[in-house]
């Protein structure tokens, strides 16, 4: 079954209306016409409807960085999916762990109060996932250990635990539409990513949980990213992985070259080594 590599800019905190607007408009010549690789960026709510305006009729999709699980009530601050869905987003992140509160290397600016703050949980994430599938969007669900977890060999059971209770309750259809991205929280933003070897052997034991919890036929249709300081350096060696399909791009996902970089890499890997 031939899974199509996704790559996702995750732009994080980062870019104004208009410099996210720019950005886009010097990708998308970069990237339309490649073929064989989904492409998506993630702007900061402000910038969602005028990304997305730009982004109309490009073979670029749009993502929100989060969602809420209702439609609409007293919930401040918050977007629901049917306001992803008002602005254009075929995409919504949920999870990351920058969500959860789980931070590889905090800012030392950041008290450890600040560092929890968003407070996400696997049931709140699974909450957020229902919520994402209910109205046609998909999810990108994250999942990843932190490093004393790495270092004590709890690697497969954190993730795999992430995996079972964040897709509860879900049917294998809906399991086999969705995407999901293994961030090792230690490799976020710090520029150290994962060995690829390691990567894919991560992304092969989530790819086994969805098999043992959801059977077969979507254990090989559902997509896994990996996500954690990708670069166009890196791009070829990680996405050339056979359980590893395509990447969560945060800071090169700010730069148009670079992004398109790891684009072409996919796209390259995919009608070379996947799909011909």
């Amino acid at each position: 079954m031939a899974r199509v590599p996704f790559i996702a800019g995750n732009w994080k905190m980062n870019l104004t209306v208009a410099e996210g607007v720019a950005l886009v408009k010097e990708l998308m010549p970069r990237v339309n016409g490649l073929g064989g690789v989904d492409i998506a960026v993630c702007p900061p709510a402000t910038a969602l409807h005028s990304v997305g305006e730009a982004l109309a009729d490009s073979e670029v999709a749009l993502g929100a960085q989060d969602v809420f699980w209702a439609d609409s009530g007293a919930f401040t601050g918050m977007l629901s999916p049917l306001m992803l869905l008002d602005v254009g987003c075929t995409y919504a992140i949920v999870g990351h762990s920058e969500r959860r509160g789980r931070f590889g290397k905090p800012d030392e600016s950041l008290s450890e109060e600040a560092a929890r703050v968003f407070g996400d949980t696997d049931v709140s994430v699974n909450l957020k996932v229902k919520a994402v599938l209910e109205h046609k969007l998909i999810p990108i669900v994250c999942v990843g250990e932190t490093l004393p977890e790495r270092e004590a060999g709890r690697t497969d059971e954190i993730v795999g635990n992430q995996v079972q209770s964040c897709l509860a309750g879900l049917s294998a259809k809906q399991v086999s539409g969705l995407v999901l991205a293994y961030e090792p929280v230690w490799a976020i933003g710090t520029g150290r990513a994962c060995e690829a070897p390691e990567a894919n052997r991560v992304c092969g034991v989530i790819r086994s949980v969805v098999g043992d919890t959801f059977g077969a036929d979507a254990s090989k249709a559902v997509r896994i990213q990996y996500g954690g300081s990708v670069n166009e350096q890196n791009a070829h060696d990680l996405v050339s992985q056979p359980e590893i399909d395509g990447g969560l791009v945060g800071g090169a996902s700010l730069d148009a070259s670079k992004f398109s970089q790891i684009v072409q890499v996919a796209s390259v890997i995919a009608k070379d080594m996947r799909y011909v």
